[in-house]
């Protein structure tokens, strides 16, 4: 029987050649937002890594809505043109499809990178204004985020928008809304950082609305040929908080909009998260949303063995696994995992004399 991670798949009319896709991993290696050769020397390698999709990192669509001041951005022309330049060099030695994570990262922005401690830093320090459904830090001890205003939602969709245009003229192949990790759409969601009295803010329909909004405005500016998904954390994994259940209805709610993928993550939106931290510990969410509304559904978190991968998509758990830090550490994953499950895999021609005789024969 051949391997079900090495079936072809057809995500929402892009063909993938097998089900494995390389999650999007923050690099915090932009200038002002533009692609720099580090983006060349990251994507470059991945695309050669033999995966059926790769997502570049989450891309702000507006400054503010930066992570680090070293995030990738995609809000004016010269994002564009940096980006243009890497995807261009990529292209040149790689058929591999690739996708942009388009986000904002709300009261989550303004952080130096992770190696430099990854803390808040607030506009007296260097920073910027954060902004939010509410003004509620995500830590205590953190600058207050703005509330957004009727002017900031109508600018953060319009951003979104215009970001998915600058994707469809680099001619991405799809387009993941970033709405997990406790970034600003899933702020709107969460009623943990919702505290809105208006439209936007309540119940769970009112919680949907914004999230929905930016939805809707990027699967109307990206091409309705190349698919748009969206990542959510099903569960901020703490009592009162996001959960599975309204996660399932906001994977209806997107399907009906003409969604064709979810990623399905979870937590990041509260400090007092309780998170077990096991091989698989959110493909059960994946399966649940599978299983309620049909919604081809990508696994991640903590899936690191060809075997296990292998596992979930033969029990139905799941229809693609994505590997973000596992690829990282082992750039070569798909190709390893081909010989453990005895798959054929497309290699560059530079490369299938590297093979050992065992598995040469699984390069195609």
């Amino acid at each position: 029987m051949s391997s079900p991670l090495f079936q072809p798949y057809d995500l929402g009319g892009l063909q993938l050649s097998n089900r494995i896709v390389i999650a999007p991993m923050c690099q915090y290696s932009a200038s002002d937002g533009n692609a720099t050769d580090w983006h060349l020397m990251h994507i470059g390698q991945m695309a050669l890594s033999g995966a059926g999709l790769f997502v570049i990192e989450a891309t702000a669509v507006e400054a503010e809505g930066r992570i680090s001041a070293a995030d990738l951005g995609l809000w004016n022309d010269a994002n564009e043109a940096a980006l243009r330049r890497v995807l261009d060099g990529v292209r040149a030695h790689s058929g591999m499809p690739i996708a942009i994570q388009l986000g904002h990262a709300g009261r989550k922005a303004s952080v130096a990178r992770p190696w430099e401690g990854g803390a808040q830093i607030a506009p007296t320090a260097g920073g910027w204004q954060t902004v939010a459904p509410s003004s509620i830090p995500h830590a205590a001890h953190e600058n207050p985020p703005h509330s957004l205003d009727a002017d900031g939602l109508r600018r953060v969709r319009t951003a979104f928008a215009d970001a998915a245009k600058r994707a469809a003229r680099l001619e991405l192949d799809a387009v993941e809304v970033h709405g997990a990790h406790g970034y600003l759409l899933h702020q709107f969601l969460s009623p943990l950082a919702n505290a809105r009295d208006d439209a936007y803010g309540g119940t769970l329909e009112n919680r949907l609305r914004f999230p929905l909004e930016v939805f809707d405005a990027v699967r109307e500016a990206f091409p309705h040929d190349r698919p748009v998904g969206m990542r959510i954390s099903a569960s901020d994994w703490v009592d009162g908080g996001w959960d599975i259940e309204q996660s399932v209805a906001l994977a209806q709610a997107l399907k009906a909009r003409g969604a064709s993928f979810i990623h399905v993550s979870s937590g990041g939106v509260s400090t007092e998260q309780q998170i077990p931290l096991t091989p698989g510990y959110q493909v059960a969410f994946a399966e649940r949303i599978r299983a309620e509304t049909g919604l081809p559904t990508i696994a991640v978190g903590l899936i690191t063995e060809p075997e296990h991968a292998e596992s979930i998509l033969a029990a139905g758990q799941a229809d693609l696994i994505g590997l973000a830090r596992a690829m990282l550490y082992d750039p070569r994953w798909p190709w390893h995992a081909a010989a453990k499950l005895g798959a054929q895999i497309k290699v560059a021609p530079q490369y299938l004399r590297c093979a050992p005789r065992e598995v040469a024969r699984l390069f195609g």
